[in-house]
């Protein structure tokens, strides 16, 4: 009598049971963190500003904002600051008219008390860190791809080609640096409007 052949089960041939969606992440505890980075930031200063502390402050568990940010730097760039709003600084075609929108808009960012707090102690660290933050920290912090958008979006003869986009962006942030950080020591007051014709001459054709 003939044995039947017993048919082979593959892994592929198996059906695996579903998983159960994971808990959907509470987004109150993101704002509860950065809000208590930011007013520590305001009231204790940079170093103080520690993932225990803000733990302690928000209420929130410090396993629950290590699992969010690695380690407190990233968590005082994220609630200091968070990028300029792309719908914001959207470029028209005016140069002139949407670099004003764009100056505006990063003075804004950098002129926060809080962003005050940190800027000092978060360019310190990076340039004495041998770690490379992810680039999404830095086009937070300089929000150079919406520069170059503007340029971009310019009409033609408006912009001369040989000039560097990143030569004159770095230019426009030390000018708003100056404005933001040091203002008590360069008290010059000055309006926006002078900033931005200096960026306009870096720009048009000789």
């Amino acid at each position: 009598m003939a044995c039947r052949e017993q048919p082979v089960i593959t892994m592929s041939a198996m059906t695996e049971p579903r998983r159960r969606p994971g808990r959907p992440r509470d987004t109150s505890i993101d704002e509860r963190a950065l809000a208590a980075a930011r007013e520590l930031l305001v009231r204790r200063g940079f170093d103080a500003t520690t993932i225990q502390a803000v733990a302690e402050h928000s209420g929130v568990h410090a396993s629950a904002i290590y699992r969010r940010w690695p380690s407190r730097i990233e968590l005082i760039e994220e609630a200091t600051f968070p990028g300029l709003s792309p719908l914001s600084v959207r470029p028209t075609g005016d140069l002139g008219r949407d670099l004003g929108r764009f100056v505006r808009a990063y003075l804004a960012a950098f002129s926060t008390p809080a962003a005050r707090a940190a800027a000092a102690g978060l360019l310190a660290h990076h340039q004495t860190s041998d770690r490379t933050g992810p680039p999404e920290v830095y086009v937070r912090m300089s929000a150079r791809p919406l520069f170059q958008d503007i340029l971009r979006a310019a009409p033609p003869g408006t912009v001369d080609p040989t000039v560097d986009p990143d030569d004159v962006f770095d230019m426009l942030l030390g000018a708003v640096l100056t404005r933001t950080l040091l203002f008590s020591a360069t008290a010059r007051a000055r309006p926006v409007e002078r900033t931005v014709e200096m960026i306009l001459r870096l720009l048009r054709p000789l």
